[in-house]
């Protein structure tokens, strides 16, 4: 029996399986770990893209390319940049130093930025990383526990390259959709009811 359980001990410590703590109280800290890693966790997917909504969050709603989450009383509005994702556009930033935080972000060849400016009593966070951007507004407690599910968001951001070409060309759109209202009265129109109606009379 101490044979088996010994073995056992051995197989687990020599899988190598490795624990990343997260120290939630630096914000710089936060951004370094979960960016650095390679995530490909997805549970929510759009039109040309796809990324992984965190444990205690919900996904609301979207409006194009916008998605509304929410989590512990606060909205979270998503942007995906698909034009500038699909034309690599890159982009300036300065770091402000009259914002609460501010920093320029290249992490694994991604780029992006952090600032947060006092609104009120409120705290405006606006987190662009990898052509999507997440915006909220939030009180100083909560500053760090929204920039940690922001992060995870980010970092798991993917686009389907073929399906934005498709969105991007105007006429495959023109040629290929028709736009019906099913709610729209369609009084004057000619029908397969009608038909039918007259046959029998």
């Amino acid at each position: 029996m101490k044979k088996i359980i010994v073995t056992a001990l051995c197989l687990i410590l020599m899988t190598g399986c490795t624990i990343v703590r997260i120290d939630t109280s630096n914000i710089d800290n936060i951004i370094d770990v979960v960016l650095s890693k390679d995530n490909k966790l997805y549970n929510r997917v759009g039109k040309g893209y796809k990324y992984y909504v965190p444990r205690g969050m919900n996904y609301i709603d979207t409006i194009e390319l916008n998605d509304k989450l929410y989590s512990n009383g606060y909205y979270y509005y998503l942007y995906i940049d698909v034009i500038s994702y699909y034309n690599k556009i890159d982009f300036d930033y300065k770091e402000n130093s009259d914002a609460y935080y501010s920093r320029y972000i290249d992490i694994n060849g991604k780029k992006g930025y952090l600032e947060i400016n006092k609104v009120g009593n409120r705290y405006l966070i606006e987190f662009m990383y990898n052509y999507a951007k997440i915006e909220a507004l939030v009180y100083e407690e909560d500053i760090n526990s929204v920039v940690l599910n922001s992060t995870y968001i980010l970092s798991t951001i993917k686009f389907n390259k073929n399906v934005i070409k498709l969105m991007l060309n105007d006429e495959y759109f023109i040629n290929k959709e028709e736009k019906y209202d099913i709610f729209t009265s369609k009084v004057g129109t000619t029908n397969n009811l009608e038909y039918e109606y007259e046959n029998k009379e």
